[in-house]
């Protein structure tokens, strides 16, 4: 659509001008609303900024120095004229940064120099420059108006969208595309009440998809945790008692088993660890610790802190192992225990233990309550969890999301998923 909306405001600008009886020069019409387009509502409105500031400095300053040169003839097309010229681009790139505008540097030059150095002697100086002025205004607008028109009709603000794209963001099947990530800000722009599932802390997240900033908080950890990225804060956490918890350490580490173990104290996310006894773990911690959103801590937990995730990496066998004795034993009375093969690591896996009341769809309904939403589509790239719509490659997801998004293809949609429920 901007490709679209790029040659349409071109075209539009062209139209002014005959529209205008040929006033004007609609190249520099032209250079503004390509300039204008953009991926993004906020980004068109920033640009349109800078590219008006841009050209009020640029305007004034050139008809002072066009002013200036008819009181001084001798200037005419010499070399010593062009030296002022280049000398003139100083201050006006000094005031942009003055007036903390320094974005709009370069738009003043382009619009100085525009009129300096194709300015006709003969001409009225105060029309120049007011025509060069309303040449760019008339591309600002043109494409301040497309980019805030929509062509889809009315959007679905009422449904709660969740996805899982875990496997993209770890860089499987195409991963995490450019494509997705700006049609995915698009539609949290538009007010979509979209948010994501992941089985990644908050930090994992953060990592994954840097760039995308839900409004709606994230469910992470597998429904342990919702977090509020623009807040950095938990508004919903399943914690395992301090006690229980302490139980459940003694338990594996009389196994020998190193353990991570996540705690949140006023909404900040510390991982606690022993010993380094694998080099599967050793990889982890090496990679992990040096990340601005994680804090770890090689000591025992605090018995007073309630836990919100244990993990554990080892080979498989000895995880297996683990599992059956923990299944086995009085501490696994509440308890949510998730175990599967590592990607990274060949012949390890991974043990997670959470309260048994974390779960998506736990934090999916909390979710539902404070949107008032009355409606739920979930979409993922695996078969972690049982979602409404699943597809192995994160750019299908995010066209299915772009269509379900408007209104006119609710029936379809809402169609589509008592369908797959029925099946």
């Amino acid at each position: 659509m901007r490709i679209i909306k790029s040659a349409l405001g071109v075209l539009i600008c062209f139209a002014i001008y005959f529209m205008r009886g040929k006033q004007g020069t609609p190249f520099y019409s032209a250079l503004a609303v390509l300039w204008c387009i953009q991926n993004q509502t906020k980004n068109t409105v920033g640009n349109a900024l800078q590219r008006t500031v841009g050209t009020g400095i640029g305007a004034a300053y050139g008809l002072a120095h066009i002013l200036i040169k008819q009181k001084i003839l001798v200037l005419g097309d010499s070399f010593f004229h062009y030296c002022i010229i280049a000398l003139a681009l100083i201050p006006i790139i000094y005031t942009t940064v003055v007036i903390k505008q320094k974005k709009a540097s370069y738009f003043s030059c382009v619009v100085f120099l525009s009129i300096v150095v194709n300015h006709l002697m003969d001409e009225n100086p105060y029309i120049f420059v007011a025509n060069r002025t309303l040449d760019t205004l008339i591309g600002i607008f043109v494409g301040l108006v497309l980019n805030s028109v929509s062509i889809h009709g009315e959007y679905d603000r009422q449904t709660l969208f969740i996805a899982d794209v875990d496997r993209a963001m770890d860089g499987l099947s195409a991963g995490l595309t450019p494509y997705s990530q700006i049609m995915i800000k698009n539609m949290l722009e538009k007010g979509m009440l979209l948010t994501f599932m992941t089985l990644r802390t908050p930090a994992g997240f953060l990592e994954g998809m840097p760039d995308i900033k839900p409004k709606l908080p994230i469910i992470a950890m597998d429904g342990a945790i919702l977090y509020d990225i623009n807040e950095n804060k938990y508004p919903k956490v399943y914690v395992i008692s301090a006690e229980h918890a302490g139980n459940i350490e003694n338990f594996i580490r009389n196994r020998g088993f190193n353990i991570f173990t996540t705690v949140i104290l006023e909404d900040v996310l510390i991982i606690y660890y022993d010993e380094l006894k694998n080099t599967a773990e050793k990889d982890i911690y090496g990679k992990m610790h040096k990340s601005p959103y994680r804090n770890y801590l090689n000591k025992e937990r605090p018995k007073d802190h309630p836990v919100v995730y244990m993990m554990c990496i080892d080979e498989i066998e000895k995880i297996e192992q683990l599992v059956r004795a923990i299944k086995k034993s009085d501490i696994y009375d509440e308890l949510k225990i998730l175990t599967y093969p590592s990607d990274d690591y060949e012949g390890y896996s991974y043990i997670k233990i959470y309260n048994k009341n974390a779960s998506v769809q736990n934090m999916a309904d909390y979710l539902k309550s404070i949107t008032g939403s009355e409606e739920t589509l979930t979409f993922g790239d695996n078969k972690r969890n049982k979602t409404d719509f699943c597809y192995t490659e994160c750019d299908r997801i995010v066209r299915k999301l772009h269509r379900l998004f408007y209104f006119k293809r609710r029936e379809s949609a809402v169609n589509d998923v008592n369908l797959l429920k029925l099946q």
